[in-house]
């Protein structure tokens, strides 16, 4: 029931994070436009330049896409789900600040698709965050749908697709137009009010200027010519019905009314649609001046919208030439009727025929004959349902196939495993995995002459007769300078068998994992039994260790392992794993994997009694599996665990040849060079 319900949750999770980025990546200008209402409403408007705003629109977008298709397709669950969490966090925070001060009516979660009011936004968001924080606390139940080792080509196409998307949207226009402008709509209808409804009110003030005056004039008491148009603005006065199309007014800059007019003309209009005309494009302008000769040619109605002033009319006119008339509009009716500045609007009867951005502007070729024998003069037949299909096709359906493909071939390589599974087989398979190793624990033992003596021994039969596995001897910490500096560590790796918890100061008799680090050596024992026992090390004294030896580039040889009590009252599986989660289960995976596991079968060491090869590999086939239910199978597949049960050169072909045994911790017969080496010998055989 657990799993399930963490799958529900991301599967919640994963279709709004889709949605809501993909409609972002569409318009990002209208995104661009949402985040500049935010910065206004914290006095931040113009601080911010509208380029910054704009790469915010496209990451924002991006974010949320990758998100939700990584969270579908289940990749990086970790950090997915936790990313997740944050951007939920953070929304939510935002959206109650919204709710209470009410900023803007419309938080812009779902861009146009879907308008939610600020109440109904926090709501979504307290669920949506409700269902983070289920998938961030067990991600590993999330069901994986395409393998590790294929998931960059899914994160890949997917930053590409949603890059894509928002550049084509940026150099020509949305794909889906969610604005009540849309391509198809009537105008006229958009602004009906239903018989009978509340009949909201608006109210459109004039900004005119003279001799250097500014005044704000309304239509009842519009100037004379004598004031110079600089703004307009329309503010709703009274609530009541709102048709989604309340805002659309045309004025010549003299104040004559031209909506009606434009409305009802049963021909074609071409209107040139630009908030700003300060910052136009101006690249097209001969193109656009084209257009202007063939509208008059055929006689069909040409006007530029802008709610630039006088003085931007006149500096477009200077830079372009422009001989067709001006009319004014609200600038954000503008921003809403196109996402092109400037941009082109094909009317008809009331109704939006075409849209194109100034980069895709139709040129003589194209029009070369009277819109009404012109394709580009009638409706597109493209439907959404359409675009949705192209969607599918472009994006989805090549993705669906790589996972298919994907789960075919993990199919196909399992049943491979499944009739290659005896020992040879994973004998081949460990040694591609995952390290072996043997490692010498001197513990107390030997004076600096006879340690150095030693070491020399192993280190010259090691380079007459190369090991096939990795060799460490760790050392008691007096050895370990002189040692190092003779010592060839590719072939014979060098550890402590301790550190302290602490960093420095004053701790007499203690060893840092720093001072250990200085002289040359590179392995540490942390955790071993004797440690736990003599010394009562708990397994929080033994996590600072573990970070303080990790900090200090130290590998770590961490022991767990049960006693002759616990394995007789059957709780060795709940002893090793309380051992493993205390002290090491709280790293990252990425320093998991720094360190390498020594079970210890305390109950087998000095006790008579002896551990068979097949207790062993059940023991180590359980801490793998706790390692992957933490952290995932393929870290659980390149941990190396070695045993540390009385290990010498007549059991260790024995204990090695099983699939989850990886070497060995050794103790008394790391004494002697040639005790130690038959041991190392075991993985020739």
């Amino acid at each position: 029931m657990r799993k399930v319900l963490v799958n529900i949750c991301r599967l919640v999770l994963a279709v709004t994070f889709i949605l809501s980025g993909f409609v972002k990546a569409v318009d990002p200008l209208g995104t661009q436009y949402k985040l500049n209402d935010y910065l206004e409403a914290m006095h931040l408007g113009d601080l911010v330049p509208q380029t910054v705003t704009l790469m915010g629109s496209i990451a924002l977008s991006t974010v949320e896409f990758c998100i939700g298709i990584f969270l579908l397709f289940v990749i990086y669950r970790r950090f997915t789900s936790r990313l997740a969490l944050l951007v939920m966090s953070i929304m939510t925070v935002l959206t109650v600040w919204i709710y209470m001060a009410d900023p803007v009516s419309d938080c812009g979660c779902f861009g146009d698709a879907v308008v939610l009011t600020n109440g109904q936004t926090l709501l979504k968001n307290i669920i949506l965050l409700a269902c983070a924080v289920i998938v961030a606390w067990k991600p590993l139940d999330m069901l994986r749908f395409i393998s590790h080792t294929n998931q960059w080509i899914v994160i890949n196409y997917t930053v590409l697709f949603i890059l894509f998307v928002a550049g084509y949207a940026l150099y020509d226009l949305p794909q889906f137009d969610f604005r009540p402008y849309h391509v198809g709509a009537n105008i006229k209808e958009g602004m009906e009010v239903p018989e009978g409804a509340e009949q909201p009110q608006f109210e459109t003030t004039f900004i005119m200027e003279k001799n250097g005056e500014r005044r704000e004039f309304g239509i009842d008491n519009y100037p004379d010519s004598t004031w110079t148009y600089i703004d307009t603005r329309t503010v709703q006065t009274k609530q009541g019905y709102v048709p989604p199309i309340h805002d659309f007014s045309i004025t010549t800059p003299e104040g004559e009314e031209l909506t009606e007019e434009i409305l009802n003309d049963k021909g074609y209009t071409l209107l040139l649609i630009s908030p700003h005309l300060e910052d136009a494009d101006d690249s097209q302008f001969d193109l656009i001046n084209q257009i202007y000769e063939y509208a008059e040619d055929n006689d069909y109605p040409f006007y530029c919208l802008t709610a630039s002033g006088e003085q931007g009319i006149s500096r477009w006119r200077d830079i372009t030439g422009a001989e067709y008339p001006f009319a004014l509009t609200d600038e954000t009716t503008l921003k809403t009727i196109i996402r092109s500045n400037p941009g082109l609007l094909l009317l008809k009867d009331g109704t939006v025929i075409r849209k194109w951005s100034h980069n895709r502007l139709p040129d003589e070729y194209a029009l070369n004959q009277p819109l009404e024998k012109l394709e580009l003069g009638q409706l597109p037949e493209d439907s959404v349902p359409g675009k949705i299909v192209v969607i599918l096709l472009w994006y989805v359906l090549p993705l669906l196939v790589l996972t298919i493909a994907d789960r075919l071939w993990a199919w196909s390589r399992w049943l491979k495993k499944k009739k290659e599974s005896n020992r040879v087989y994973n004998l081949l398979k460990r040694k591609n995995m995952r390290k072996k190793i043997v490692a010498g624990n001197w513990k107390m033992n030997m004076n600096l002459q006879d340690g150095i003596a030693l070491a020399k021994e192993l280190n010259e039969t090691l380079k007459a007769d190369k090991p096939n596995c990795g060799v460490v001897i760790c050392t008691p910490f007096i050895h370990l300078a002189s040692i190092a500096q003779f010592l060839d560590q590719d072939i014979i790796g060098l550890g402590a068998e301790n550190c302290a918890d602490k960093e420095k100061g004053a701790f007499t008799g203690e060893v840092s994992a720093e001072m250990v680090k200085s002289t040359g050596a590179q392995y540490v024992i942390l955790g071993h039994s004797e440690r736990r026992e003599y010394y009562k090390e708990t397994p929080e004294i033994l996590k600072e260790k573990v970070l303080l030896a990790q900090k200090n580039d130290l590998k770590v040889i961490f022991c767990i392992g049960e006693s002759l009590e616990e394995r007789e009252a059957g709780k060795q599986n709940e002893v090793v794993k309380a051992e493993l989660e205390g002290s090491v289960f709280n790293l990252s995976e990425e320093d998991f994997r720094k360190i390498v596991i020594a079970y210890e079968p305390i109950w087998a060491i000095g006790t008579g009694k002896t551990a068979t090869a097949e207790q062993a590999e059940e023991i180590h086939a359980y801490i793998r599996s706790i390692i992957a239910e933490k952290y995932g199978q393929a870290v659980a597949d390149d941990t190396t665990i070695l045993y540390g049960g009385s290990c010498k050169a007549s059991n260790a072909p024995e204990l090695f040849a099983k699939p989850d045994i990886d070497g060995g911790l050794i103790g008394g017969a790391s004494l002697k060079a040639a005790d130690f080496k038959g041991i190392i010998d075991a993985w020739k055989k």
